[in-house]
Parts: structure tokens; C-alpha cells; sequence
């Protein structure tokens, strides 16, 4: 019934009880809530029970188209592929078998290759016509 209410959920709901109702009126209220979920589930159970009764063997007609439109809604592609290609077995499709690592081999390390060294170029000096250097740095601009 509560299928998504997690343990920080449950903590929320007993503090604010606790806050709002106080500490002497709480376990009255939970026990009251307990019995009011109790009492609708047994009353969900007798329904669907009068009802398997007074319907009979049209119930099970019934149940049955249901279950195929069922079996029809959970086909995925992984279903799918698992039902008709390989009779149901899905443990090809388990991503867990492929993603495991083997286990290391022991042998000694190779040693790693070192990059051979990068040849240094000289790029000729780019010298004025007047055959003077220029100045690397723009005093002006700064």
C-alpha cells in the first residue's frame, strides 16, 4: 500500500504527529490509523471475494484475457528477444556478464616505451630590410 514511502518519509510523518498531536495523544492516533487500514483492507478482500463468488466461472473467463493483456503490456525489447530468440533464458542479456572484469593475469610489467625526443627546429631570424633586429616587446602599447 505504501510501496513508495521510504524511512525518511516515515521519520517526517512521526515527527510532525509528534509536533502536532503531542507525545500523549500519538500512539492513540496510530492505533486508530493502524485499525482504519486494517479495516479497508479486509473490506477490499471480502469485495474481490463476493465478487469471485457471484460471478463463478465467468471470473476465470475473465481473469484470463486479463493475464495475456498483462503478459502483453510487460514486453519489452529484452523481453521480447529473451521469450522468442532464446526460450525465455535472459541471462545472455544480463549486463553483469559483460561488464565483469577477468581476472588479472600475473606476469611481469613491460617497460614503457619512451617517446623519442622532439626535434628542435631553428626558424630563421626574420631581420628588416634596414638590417636591423626589430624589438621583440611594443613599449608603446603597454
Amino acid at each position: 500500500m505504501f510501496a513508495n514511502l521510504g524511512w525518511g518519509e516515515v521519520v517526517v510523518l512521526i515527527a510532525a504527529g509528534l509536533i502536532i498531536l503531542g507525545p500523549e495523544r500519538l500512539p492513540g492516533a496510530i492505533a486508530s490509523m493502524m485499525s482504519w487500514i486494517r479495516k479497508a483492507r479486509d473490506y477490499a478482500t471480502g469485495a474481490t471475494a463476493d465478487l469471485r463468488k457471484e460471478m463463478g466461472s465467468d471470473f476465470d473467463d475473465l481473469r484470463e484475457p486479463l493475464n495475456q493483456l498483462n503478459e502483453l503490456r510487460s514486453m519489452n525489447p529484452r523481453n521480447l528477444v529473451a521469450k522468442h530468440l532464446l526460450g525465455g533464458d535472459d541471462s545472455l542479456l544480463d549486463p553483469k556478464t559483460y561488464t565483469e572484469l577477468p581476472e588479472p593475469k600475473t606476469t611481469e610489467p613491460s617497460p614503457t616505451p619512451q617517446p623519442p625526443a622532439p626535434e628542435r627546429r631553428e626558424l630563421p631570424a626574420m631581420a628588416p630590410k634596414s638590417g636591423q633586429r626589430h624589438s621583440v616587446t611594443d613599449w608603446d602599447a603597454t
